[in-house]
């Protein structure tokens, strides 16, 4: 091979190794845009679904021992508006009693003006009654087996004359801890309007670290 040949092919090798070179960074910076991509897409998601989706919400107080203590921190998804025996959270700026004695024209009143969280019990068109020698309340006809309370349902605090009727864009709810809850059973609370209901509890995501044994218990689904 000649002198000129030999420089032709080393000539031809550097370029095909500085084209590699090219391409390689080339690769690189395409696998890193893409990794930028998909964290912003991941944060984006993650944004839409605590605006949207979910939200986080503290309890306060005791109304719903034993299922939740005090300082008890949850996720809601805010698109649920709850199903029997979930856990629901209501923005209670406003409730409903009856204004006859049958119990058929809804009157519109003030509620406690803050956040509660309980379980709901019965939804518009359901029949509730509420049996304070048992201590039982059945919805349709149907005894509720309650293994979440704290105590039989003995209370029933003068809201209503039972068995009642939910009427059409309410819902009916009470607290786990029957004996030291304000809830439907009281007309403070009344009928919970569904339009304030915030979403439906799913996940406990932390808990006093004095009611827990282990790391672990302070974390519960809720559904």
């Amino acid at each position: 091979m000649s002198e000129e040949e030999k420089k032709s092919a080393e000539k031809e090798a550097q370029d095909e190794e500085n084209e590699e070179d090219s391409y390689s960074l080339s690769d690189l910076l395409g696998d890193v845009l893409d990794i930028l991509e998909a964290g912003a897409a991941s944060i984006f998601v993650f944004i839409l679904l605590f605006a949207f989706v979910m939200r986080p919400v503290t309890v306060d107080g005791g109304s719903m021992n034993p299922t939740l203590y005090n300082l008890d921190k949850l996720l809601i998804l805010t698109p649920f508006k709850g199903t029997n025996g979930s856990i629901v959270v209501v923005d209670d700026q406003e409730g409903a009693v009856f204004s006859d004695p049958e119990q058929t024209v809804v009157m519109q009143q003030p509620g406690l003006g803050k956040v509660l969280i309980k379980r709901l019990i019965a939804h518009e068109g359901q029949e509730i009654n509420i049996d304070t020698t048992a201590g039982t309340v059945t919805v349709d006809g149907n005894v509720l087996d309650e293994p979440y309370i704290a105590d039989p349902t003995l209370r029933e605090d003068g809201a209503f004359t039972y068995p009642l009727t939910v009427p059409e864009g309410y819902i009916f709810v009470m607290g786990d801890n029957r004996l030291n809850s304000t809830d439907s059973r009281s007309p403070a609370v009344g009928l919970v309007p569904v339009k304030e209901v915030l979403g439906t509890a799913i996940f406990r995501y932390d808990r006093e670290s004095d009611l827990t044994e282990k790391w672990y218990d302070r974390f519960g689904k809720l559904f």
